[in-house]
């Protein structure tokens, strides 16, 4: 998918309406208790025109981290005191765990929000790179840092439904890997969610 290609699909995508997404969407039968307080966070979907396609920067979480360690995920993290909102968070976050300068993003928008297991609402913020940067991951935080074909990441035949024990509970959740990577949960639904923009 050429830079021209995405930028107008993704513009698309996000005139788009759509509804907000949660880890349980695929798990019906879960009940959430009433007027429960969820933390604010972003998350950056960082995109960017390299070798003829564009490619979205994914992570492989830190092995020690106690949250999630290993896991594949959106550069991102809670909403700080000190952050205007989610999308500064999300390139406040970028920039500490990739190395990638917030001025040197084109904000193109966010998909709605998406309620995570761990009690965060998230924003996925679509940000384009406009210039070459060196990808440096954050070591304690971040064991590796790898671009994904946007074009992968928003075909939904890539998309699949798998399922583990979760809780003493059977817990279903979307798979897109990639290569090594084994990119599934919170990652896999909010990529979902712009497929499904997108192919629209």
């Amino acid at each position: 998918m050429t830079e021209t290609d995405a930028r107008t699909r993704l513009k698309a995508a996000l005139e788009r309406s759509g509804a907000v997404s949660s880890d349980f969407d695929l798990n019906p039968g879960v009940t959430l208790p009433p007027g429960r307080k969820l933390r604010a966070a972003g998350v950056l979907i960082a995109l960017r025109e390299q070798e003829g396609e564009t490619q979205v920067i994914l992570t492989k979480r830190s092995s020690a981290l106690k949250h999630h360690p290993g896991q594949i995920a959106f550069p991102g993290g809670k909403v700080d005191a000190d952050d205007r909102d989610a999308i500064a968070a999300a390139l406040r976050e970028a920039e500490e765990e990739i190395g990638l300068p917030r001025d040197i993003v084109e904000v193109m928008g966010a998909l709605p929000t998406h309620e995570t297991v761990t009690g965060f609402r998230v924003t996925p913020v679509l940000g384009w790179i406009r210039q070459e940067f060196d990808l440096r991951p954050e070591a304690g935080e971040v064991d590796e840092a790898f671009c994904v074909p946007l074009s992968h990441v928003t075909d939904l035949a890539q998309f699949s439904i798998q399922s583990r024990r979760w809780r003493g509970q059977r817990r279903h959740y979307y798979t897109v890997p990639w290569g090594p990577y084994y990119i599934w949960g919170a990652t896999a639904r909010m990529l979902r969610a712009l497929a499904e923009r997108v192919t629209a």
